[in-house]
């Protein structure tokens, strides 16, 4: 469950913002959020699904002031789920299939708003060993 991910060069990146309710906690949105990515784990997870891998991420408070200039975002409060797909293609087939769409139901109800938008990798890298 938590280990290292390897991100092939040809694979597309989705982020999901998830704004929860005022009084929705992350604890109270659990369940429906690990529901929802063991679904697409176990059920995309595979050459014809074209799941890769995929984190989620709880906003903590820190804003870099030296990469931020909207001052109204800083004080967003969300989750951010990031998933990896061999195509764009995939990920909508998986999307679309009414499985997912129960799931993904079951957190929006939790949720003020929840946008997801789609990325190509133009660059990856890591430090080299000397």
């Amino acid at each position: 469950m938590f280990h290292p991910i390897t991100i092939p060069f040809e694979a597309v990146m989705l982020s999901n913002v998830v704004k929860l309710k005022d009084g929705v906690s992350v604890d109270d949105a659990e369940l429906a959020l690990g529901e929802m990515c063991n679904v697409v784990k176990n059920t995309y997870g595979n050459e014809e699904g074209g799941f890769i891998a995929g984190q989620v991420f709880k906003f903590s408070g820190f804003v870099s002031e030296e990469g931020s200039f909207d001052d109204e975002k800083k004080s967003d409060d969300h989750l951010l789920i990031v998933t990896y797909w061999k195509s764009f293609d995939q990920h909508e087939h998986s999307h679309a299939d009414h499985v997912f769409k129960e799931k993904f139901s079951a957190l929006a109800e939790l949720c003020d708003e929840t946008y997801e938008l789609g990325y190509e990798l133009l660059w990856q890298g890591d430090p080299e060993d000397e």
